[in-house]
């Protein structure tokens, strides 16, 4: 017998699901590519750092 399990979404358009895929340190290179999509080729970024936001 085989079970399927269903799949799981997060919806990008939350606050939740966006900081959960893109504000976590092991998703950096999905956030820069994603930035870098939206951006003009001479303002491409190579790196970005995440602060704690309670400490802003």
């Amino acid at each position: 017998m085989v079970f399927l399990l269903p799949d799981k979404y997060i919806d990008l358009l939350t606050d939740f699901g966006f900081k959960r895929v893109f504000g976590t340190e092991p998703n950096k290179a999905l956030l820069i590519d994603f930035l870098n999509t939206l951006l003009p080729p001479h303002h491409q970024l190579k790196n970005v750092t995440f602060k704690n936001p309670e400490f802003l």
